[in-house]
């Protein structure tokens, strides 16, 4: 990807109607994500948290990004003047803080030679943490940052070496950061009943975190168990979202969670992280409710492979 200014274009829906699902699932943007979610699982095969190593300066950079939009979260508290079981309007108040400063964020991000990028880079990350007018969450926005991660990926910023520390510390603190926002303002899961996550809100923890069981002696089984999330909880992305629902629901978990809950019967990791795969391309970027409100620009392209 060239630095020259020339090259990069502000990113535009481009599918907006059921019809342009063809030219979606035909396009250029769709093989990459594609193969970059599938790279980035293969990447964290068999490893834990702990095993990532010295930082890259660019992935630094991206925590301290993650740290600094945590940091308004205090700035917003919850509106308290309203009550509701969803939606806190003071999430829009963070959210136009995140627009504000999107722009200029990519900028500290990124080298000079790379600054021409970042209003096409913005939308991505403006677009990964929710919608202000609904308040809401759901797989399409974390498929928003999954797409700004490639775009970083694209313009040469991210190296492949980076890989594993994009899944076990950049994802790790972002969906920390999204659960954060879930509790502090109350968003309500985008979609049917979060239907098309493996929980109300995320999917690729799950994803990802089958991944490092790879090789494991622990049993998809296992995964539910607590005394397990106790001591491993922290090292698997896979338990944290476990821990997260269990947080946030009540009642027995296979009525609340179905879908995790029939995963935790297959017998290997790898079936279950095949499985996940497939599921992610049929469930999350096949539905048009999801992928409709996706951008397009000269980093990730609309055009046909």
């Amino acid at each position: 990807m060239s630095g020259s200014s020339s090259t990069y274009q502000a990113p535009e829906r481009q599918i907006l109607d059921p019809k342009d699902m063809s030219q979606w699932l035909a396009s250029l943007a769709y093989s990459d994500i594609v193969s970059f979610v599938e790279q980035l699982s293969q990447s964290v095969q068999g490893k834990r948290v702990s095993s990532v190593g010295v930082l890259s300066p660019q992935v630094e950079g991206i925590v301290r990004l993650l740290s600094e939009a945590d940091s308004w979260i205090s700035q917003y508290p919850p509106d308290t003047s309203t009550s509701s079981r969803f939606g806190n309007r003071s999430f829009r108040s963070w959210e136009a803080e995140l627009q504000r400063q999107a722009e200029h964020l990519q900028r500290e991000l990124l080298p000079a030679k790379s600054h021409d990028a970042a209003p096409e880079l913005a939308p991505y990350l403006v677009a990964a943490f929710g919608n202000a007018t609904r308040i809401d969450y759901g797989s399409g926005h974390e498929l928003s940052f999954v797409m700004w991660l490639l775009c970083l990926c694209k313009i040469e910023f991210l190296e492949p070496s980076d890989s594993v520390a994009i899944v076990l510390t950049v994802f790790r603190l972002y969906i920390q950061l999204c659960q954060k926002l879930q509790r502090t303002y109350k968003l309500e899961p985008a979609g049917s009943h979060g239907v098309w996550g493996l929980d109300d809100y995320q999917f690729l923890p799950f994803y990802f975190g089958s991944a490092q069981f790879i090789g494991s002696e622990t049993t998809p089984a296992a995964s539910l168990d607590p005394g397990l999330i106790g001591r491993e909880g922290d090292e698997y992305l896979y338990l944290q979202g476990i821990r997260f629902i269990s947080e946030m629901k009540r009642g027995p978990f296979f009525e609340h969670s179905r879908q995790l809950y029939d995963i935790s019967g297959v017998p290997r990791w790898e079936k279950v992280n095949q499985g996940l795969g497939k599921m992610y391309k049929a469930e999350v970027l096949g539905k048009f409710p999801v992928v409709q409100h996706l951008v397009f620009g000269s980093i990730l392209s609309f055009s046909s492979a």
